[in-house]
């Protein structure tokens, strides 16, 4: 398999939204349900057809996955430098992405909403470890 996208865009198409879903139970209960739209949008249409835990453990799944997907040999990052994947330490901060996502998805099956608004923390210390790191603006993907 050939990478499609660069890091940038495997962030901001998949982490970064399936991220905000996690992080919106912090504010928002899975189990209400949601106020209707009547925007009449295909995005409003299609957005009450996964709803509630349902939704949080989709992103969760999301984000237990796409370690793989970021360190894909031949991923670029969005400067055109290969993805760090020979770096520990990315490899490191990667598959503590995995196993938070992985272990939001086991609460979010239980649909335990205060454990939930806790793993975000875990989700967050993962971005952040790697981000610190490699999310420098003027020389991303270089420790």
């Amino acid at each position: 398999a050939q990478p499609v996208g660069n890091l940038a865009q495997v962030m901001r198409g998949i982490l970064f939204p399936n991220s905000n879903l996690l992080f919106d139970v912090q504010s928002r209960d899975p189990a209400t349900p949601p106020a209707a739209d009547g925007g009449g949008t295909v995005t409003s249409t299609f957005a009450s057809i996964y709803t509630g835990w349902q939704v949080v453990e989709n992103a969760s799944v999301a984000l237990a996955e796409v370690r793989h997907l970021i360190t894909m040999p031949g991923r670029l990052c969005e400067n055109g430098r290969p993805v760090p994947v020979q770096e520990a330490d990315f490899v490191k901060y990667a598959e503590e992405l995995e196993e938070a996502g992985r272990a939001a998805l086991k609460i979010a099956q239980s649909k335990d909403r205060d454990a939930m608004i806790e793993i975000t923390n875990q989700i967050a210390g993962a971005c952040e470890n790697c981000h610190v790191v490699y999310r420098r603006f003027e020389d991303r993907c270089v420790p």
